[in-house]
């Protein structure tokens, strides 16, 4: 019988704080400086990561400002690390949203996505945050052994997981 039903062994439902959970503690904090020179982006990436254990990368980060060029070139210099990356594709100029569904599994079905808050020419905030949800739903069974009515009251578990405080020193030229 799953989390959160009442079931005919006298097993008590799951609480509504364990079913419906919000975590607005960020596991990841970015500071992230940018110059954009001659058609590109150089920044430079200080990486705070809290949960599950306090860790730090700084990053310096190459990628064309060119819309149809879908790349960036990533180094970490204490870790001594390359990476060449492909782009996420836009879906509008604010929203990047990436969207899993369950077909099967564990019925979990999970929605991400990222919002740009820009305050000032040059600076902007973003948050990264999910969602992992099971829908409610309620069955039953007639002439069986199986309950006459049986709840699941679903589930909830969302988190804020990055703030990102981007600051750009735009090219005059």
């Amino acid at each position: 019988m799953e989390a959160g039903n009442a079931g005919s062994n006298g097993e008590e439902p799951t609480s509504w704080e364990d079913l419906y959970n919000v975590n607005l503690m960020p596991t990841e904090i970015f500071l992230k400086f940018r110059k954009e020179i001659q058609g590109f982006r150089v920044g430079v990436n200080l990486e705070l990561y809290n949960a599950p254990m306090d860790d730090y990368h700084a990053k310096l980060v190459l990628k064309p400002l060119a819309y149809d060029c879908r790349w960036k070139f990533i180094y970490e210099p204490l870790q001594q690390d390359v990476q060449l990356v492909s782009k996420k594709i836009h879906i509008t100029k604010f929203l990047n949203l990436q969207l899993t569904t369950c077909l099967g599994g564990d019925g979990v079905s999970r929605i991400r996505n990222k919002m740009s808050l820009g305050l000032c020419p040059g600076v902007d905030f973003r948050f990264g945050w999910r969602a992992d949800y099971v829908l409610p739903e309620i069955t039953g069974a007639v002439g069986t052994d199986a309950p006459l009515v049986n709840m699941n009251s679903g589930r909830l578990q969302a988190s804020l997981d990055r703030i990102e405080a981007i600051f750009t020193n735009f090219d005059a030229t």
